[in-house]
């Protein structure tokens, strides 16, 4: 395939996306939470700690580092905040990356198209996003 995005990707990922969870619930996989971690930003330090009922500064050193990007990550894998049911302790709290994940309802897909690829090998949703669109390309 060349690199001339086409010219409706997003609208044909945003409609796979909507039928692929349509289908498959986060809740049963989960390895976004226990395989990656999200960024987190100042302000979702603070809206996570508030949570928690901790200071910034105590959620900062309990629960992330600093990155090779100079990013607030995760200290570990799987999240600190995943139960064993695989549901959120923080959910409604949580992260801006975690709230836009997969990613694939985004506008301007082909901007991250690298990321999603990547992303195909660790959520099964993406997986069949792009197979899906793969299929439709005649690819």
């Amino acid at each position: 395939m060349n690199n001339r995005p086409l010219k409706n990707l997003d609208e044909v990922i945003h409609h796979e996306h909507e039928k692929v969870f349509e289908q498959i619930n986060c809740l049963s996989c989960a390895n976004c939470c226990k395989t990656t971690s999200p960024i987190f930003y100042q302000s979702d330090i603070e809206r996570a700690a508030k949570a928690t009922k901790m200071r910034s500064g105590a959620f900062i050193d309990k629960y992330l580092k600093i990155d090779d990007d100079n990013d607030y990550v995760l200290k570990k894998s799987p999240c600190s905040f995943l139960n064993q049911d695989n549901y959120c302790v923080i959910y409604k709290d949580r992260p801006k990356a975690c709230r836009d994940y997969p990613h694939t309802n985004r506008k301007k897909m082909q901007q991250i198209l690298s990321l999603t690829y990547q992303n195909t090998l660790v959520c099964p949703a993406v997986l069949e996003i792009t197979a899906r669109l793969k299929k439709k390309l005649g690819l």
